[in-house]
């Protein structure tokens, strides 16, 4: 186990060193925050590729792939779907130039409107940047064969995140991310063939496994298939870490071709890592280590498949390695990422908005430094409230689906829309989200027949009144409210 532990800690060193160089040059505001609006679509693919490929698909996406085969791509399909629109809104993000997408919903709308999308990207950041942290001690305890619980995992990877992050913020992420990128790629496309040769080939999965683990919904249905669909797809409508990172694109161009090498690097490395982790199935389905108390899988045993199959011996050493350093690069660029955006958001959107608006770079970047270190923070203390990844990561993808996507596309699409409009369909799918999980976490349960949602599945479901509260909110409330001025909408016309 040892060789693994050493080539991580190489891998991380790396990152760190990386990091420490390229803080020498951050000079301004623009270096710190979207890395001077100077990247090329290369750099820019691999940031963004890197950005959505997280923690959410290592263990939540893998997890549900164990459990319950293909249909776990409806998670990532929605990215697939999404893309496409963004592909045609980059370019409009480019060009309005501005840091954080809550300087968009002020320009649309109104100050509260970015105040309150603020809040929505902190809070769904937050608990992503925390399920990254609990994939990381999961990782450290397996490396270490226990002797590193994963609570203290957590809180060394943390640790390195924080370190890694503050010193040269998006600068650092955006020159790492193309290698990190190759490594994530690489290590799931050379472990494939050999997890699946180790699970008896493909007869040997289709025979372990059941039927449902090859069909359209799987075992879950349609309704809890879409239910995964929906929520990946609005958040990366909303997303503000690749808006941000679209703001680093030299020109609307270069964004244009970032969006189109991402939709391919997502698709096969969603694809691929899925597939793994349906191998590691056939491999692991009878093993007691995988089995709940009460009967079926256990959820946090299946999250953990795509590492026990990295340090196991159904694989070579070398590709065992490949995978884990992918498995890290996963990890921590989306950590570093979800901690960057929403202190960007305070530092931007709050700060100097409204506390300082006159204060010098140095002042910027240094309070912005120090709200990395505090939300890495909340979003350690975000961890307790959840029992497994794919849970967080469906709250937290509604939270900006519902919250912000609705009245961020409104604002490129809709010139009724109102400030009042947008405002209150941004309070309402906070709200809501909010209040559903206060719901779930309380032992609320609905059966219709048709549907049955309950504490085990009730995520699945969770986008379906937030989304639809919130646009609601959005179309009734602009009609109700005097039209906006042409200034309002202008700027966002195509």
């Amino acid at each position: 186990m040892g060789i693994y532990l050493w080539a991580i800690a190489l891998y991380l060193g790396f990152l760190v060193f990386v990091s420490v160089r390229k803080g020498r040059d951050v000079k301004t505001q623009d270096d710190f925050m979207v890395a001077g609006r100077g990247v090329t679509a290369m750099f820019l693919i691999g940031t963004l590729v890197c950005t959505w490929i997280g923690s959410g698909s290592l263990f939540g996406g893998a997890g549900r792939a164990f459990r319950n085969g293909y249909s776990a791509l409806w998670m990532s399909a929605g990215a697939w779907l999404g893309l496409a629109i963004v592909y045609w809104l980059a370019p409009r993000v480019r060009k309005i130039a501005q840091y954080t997408v809550p300087d968009i919903l002020e320009t649309r709308y109104n100050a509260t409107a970015r105040v309150l999308g603020t809040i929505a990207i902190i809070i769904a950041y937050l608990t992503i940047a925390g399920y990254q942290f609990i994939g990381g001690g999961r990782l450290l305890a397996i490396l270490t064969e226990g002797k590193v619980s994963p609570e203290t995992g957590q809180l060394v990877v943390a640790g390195l995140v924080i370190l890694y992050t503050v010193v040269a913020g998006m600068a650092s992420i955006v020159a790492l991310d193309l290698f990190n990128g190759i490594l994530i790629t690489l290590g799931v496309l050379v472990a494939a063939p050999f997890a699946l040769k180790s699970a008896g080939g493909w007869e040997g999965l289709t025979t372990t496994l059941p039927d449902t683990h090859f069909t359209l919904f799987g075992s879950v249905g349609a309704a809890s298939a879409i239910g995964l669909f929906l929520p990946t797809f609005l958040l990366l409508l909303g997303e503000s870490s690749i808006y941000q990172k679209f703001m680093s694109a030299k020109d609307g161009a270069t964004a244009r071709k970032a969006v189109i090498g991402m939709v391919i690097g997502v698709l096969i490395v969603e694809t691929v890592l899925d597939s793994v982790a349906i191998f590691g199935a056939g491999i692991y389905w009878n093993d007691a280590a995988y089995q709940a108390a009460g009967g079926g899988i256990d959820k946090a045993a299946s999250e953990t498949v795509i590492l026990a199959l990295g340090a196991s011996p159904f694989l070579p050493p070398a590709v065992g390695i490949l995978l884990l350093i992918g498995a890290a690069a996963i990890i921590f660029s989306t950590a570093n990422t979800f901690l960057m955006v929403p202190s960007t958001n305070l530092t931007r959107d709050i700060f100097q908005r409204f506390i300082k608006p006159d204060a010098s770079a140095k002042t910027v970047i240094a309070f912005q430094r120090v709200m990395i270190v505090i939300l890495a923070g909340v979003a350690l203390l975000v961890t307790t409230q959840f029992e497994d990844i794919l849970s967080m990561a469906l709250y937290a993808y509604t939270m900006i689906g519902a919250a912000v996507t609705p009245a961020l596309l409104a604002a490129f699409l809709w010139k009724r829309a109102t400030p009042m409009g947008g405002m209150c369909s941004v309070a309402m799918g906070i709200l809501s989200t909010i209040v559903f999980a206060f719901w779930v976490n309380g032992g609320g349960e609905i059966d219709l027949g048709f549907i049955s949602v309950n504490q085990d599945n009730a995520y699945d479901y969770i986008i379906y009144p937030a989304f639809i509260l919130s646009v609601l909110t959005l179309v009734i409330v602009s009609l109700l409210t005097p039209k906006p001025d042409e200034e309002k909408w202008r700027p966002f016309a195509a």
